[in-house]
């Protein structure tokens, strides 16, 4: 019986194992099997296979039951992720469902899933920026959170490796706020945008860029891409619904079929992930548990080192969750701030305008892309009465409109010669920096469980003062900002929408150089167990203004090689 045991644990032993396939397990998986490492990739939800599982890529309006209308059974039965931008009836099957996946909210809080091979790189929005470093020196600076144990330096190179990779289209802008990178050619601002990014410069002295935003579209495919069977992007903006051409980066279309190639990557689609094994004498993790999705039976495999990238908040709740009599509190959680210090970005704050000028053009096409304004406040010193910042994006845009007056013939010939507005309308959203605090944490609930017996997690995330001070000051600022460039019927507003919604919940299992107040060393290890790697949102020490994504992806591809290189040196 033992040696039947023995051959068992065998088959279910792998080199690697890596928690999730969205997007940093796909540069996770494709760096271990590049090496040589026979790797597990371990995903909760179906498997998701490129171009043959995106059902509605192709389809036309009239094609889609209700027009792509999202029917109000489905919203009335998805009250959270039904809130998403990406949501409706043509990207659903890219989302939980809402009822099968609970959660607690202790506070306000929509938790935006997407259980599928690729995760939400399916559903992103694809912009793309590089942190500076003064994004870096942030916490060093103003005291709130700890200092990262990286700089920017440390991260540059792996920005470039996977820029390269993944296909990004930008401009070299200069800015020393906003790093450039390894750039495809850069989309086109229109006319009223680009009067605007000028009215700036003018205006403000090249202190308030405008520039066109960097977004991971193939706009030049490069040998690299055409190697991954992806091609030029065709503008179509139906990302959200899985892009048969590969013209956008997802896990599905470019790290995942990379590392399948190896021959080296094992996927297990339908793996629940429980928790991760500890051994105590051996003092280190040797294994994660899973329970299997449709069988609900637990299963247990094996690996030297083990990456964890199962989304912010499931990461935290993996770690919580994976408890022993060396750690009673969670893996790696000596400190007890494990699940806490969360944060996330403010989207709450808009404004919208008009312009009254070049009404001798308009656009035609598509873009899947906007322009960017990079962050203005506090970034070369401490300079309004809230800390950090925002960015926001820019687009203008001059829409039809049809006269539906008249009957019969009259109607038709009035529907068929739309007429363009008498104004372009402008608008940007901010997307503010929310300082982490010990009070926004999550944590496993004491007495519900999900539908496989792992405790729910209870959320309590919200706003504070700072976050309402910088909302006041983006309205106070881009007003201004828009008055100079002459636009008109100026409004503001604040959606309130609850935190969650921006889907760039960082935290909970911070890095920092003292294991007395982080979770992880500059290497993205857990002080305490040093086979665990965590390089997903959960990892992030505080949230910058830019997108997270690339930052993911580069940390992920750099502490994967630090680990095949401890691995040969046999630290791990």
């Amino acid at each position: 019986m033992s040696n039947l045991n023995i051959e068992a644990k065998k088959r279910r032993s792998y080199d690697a194992i890596v928690i999730g396939s969205g997007m940093s397990g796909g540069w996770a998986a494709k760096e271990l099997t590049g090496a040589g490492l026979r790797t597990l990739v371990l995903e909760r939800g179906r498997e998701v296979k490129h171009v043959e599982d995106y059902p509605t890529a192709m389809q036309q309006p009239w094609e889609l039951p209700h027009r792509g209308q999202t029917p109000t059974a489905l919203t009335k039965d998805n009250p959270v992720v039904s809130k998403c931008y990406a949501y409706g009836e043509a990207t659903s099957q890219f989302f939980v469902k809402d009822a099968e996946h609970p959660y607690v909210q202790e506070k306000p809080f929509d938790w935006i899933r997407g259980y599928q091979t690729g995760g939400k790189s399916l559903l992103w929005a694809r912009q793309t920026q590089r942190w500076s470093e003064f994004d870096f020196e942030g916490p060093a600076r103003d005291g709130f959170a700890v200092d990262w144990p990286i700089r920017y330096s440390d991260l540059a190179p792996w920005y470039s490796y996977v820029e390269r990779f993944a296909g990004i289209s930008g401009n070299l802008d200069g800015l020393p706020q906003l790093p450039d990178g390894e750039f495809l050619p850069p989309h086109q601002l229109n006319c009223v945008e680009q009067h605007f990014s000028d009215a700036m410069k003018k205006a403000y002295a090249g202190a308030r860029p405008m520039i066109i935003g960097r977004c991971a579209h193939i706009t030049q495919p490069q040998p690299i891409h055409l190697e991954q069977g992806r091609s030029k992007c065709a503008n179509r903006t139906l990302c959200e619904r899985g892009c048969p051409l590969g013209g956008y980066f997802s896990a599905n279309a470019s790290t995942l079929p990379w590392a399948a190639k190896t021959g080296k990557m094992t996927l297990r689609p339908h793996s629940v992930v429980h928790s991760i094994i500890y051994d105590e004498q051996k003092q280190k993790a040797v294994g994660v548990r899973i329970i299997d999705a449709n069988t609900k039976q637990m299963e247990e495999f094996y690996a030297k080192i083990i990456f964890l990238n199962a989304s912010a908040l499931n990461s935290n709740l993996v770690l919580l969750n994976s408890t022993s009599n060396r750690f009673p509190n969670g893996l790696g959680n000596d400190n007890g701030l494990l699940g806490k210090f969360i944060a996330f970005h403010n989207y709450r704050a808009g404004i919208n305008a008009e312009y009254e000028g070049f009404l001798d053009k308009t656009t035609a096409g598509n873009r899947p892309n906007s322009g960017y304004i990079p962050r203005f406040r506090n970034v070369f010193k401490q300079e309004t009465d809230f800390l950090r910042g925002y960015a926001s994006g820019f687009g203008a845009y001059r829409g039809k409109y049809e006269d539906q007056s008249g009957w019969g013939a009259d109607l038709k010939a009035n529907l068929l010669n739309s007429k363009h507005n008498p104004v372009w309308n402008v608008g940007s959203h901010m997307m503010g920096e929310t300082i982490p605090k010990e009070s926004n944490y999550v944590a496993l609930d004491k007495n519900q469980r999900d539908p496989w017996g792992i405790p729910q997690l209870r959320i309590s995330v919200d706003y504070d003062q700072n976050d309402v001070a910088m909302t006041k000051d983006f309205f106070e600022q881009l007003t201004e900002m828009y008055e100079k460039a002459g636009f008109r019927n100026i409004r503001t507003y604040d959606s309130n929408r609850t935190p969650g919604l921006d889907i760039h919940e960082m935290g909970g299992a911070r890095m920092g150089k003292d294991p007395k107040t982080s979770l992880l060393n500059g290497w993205n290890q857990l002080h305490h167990c040093k086979n665990v790697f965590v390089t997903d949102g959960a990892c992030m020490t505080s949230t910058a203004t830019q997108n997270p994504s690339l930052t993911y992806m580069a940390l992920t591809a750099r502490a994967a090689d630090y680990a095949i290189k401890e691995l040969k040196k046999r630290n791990l």
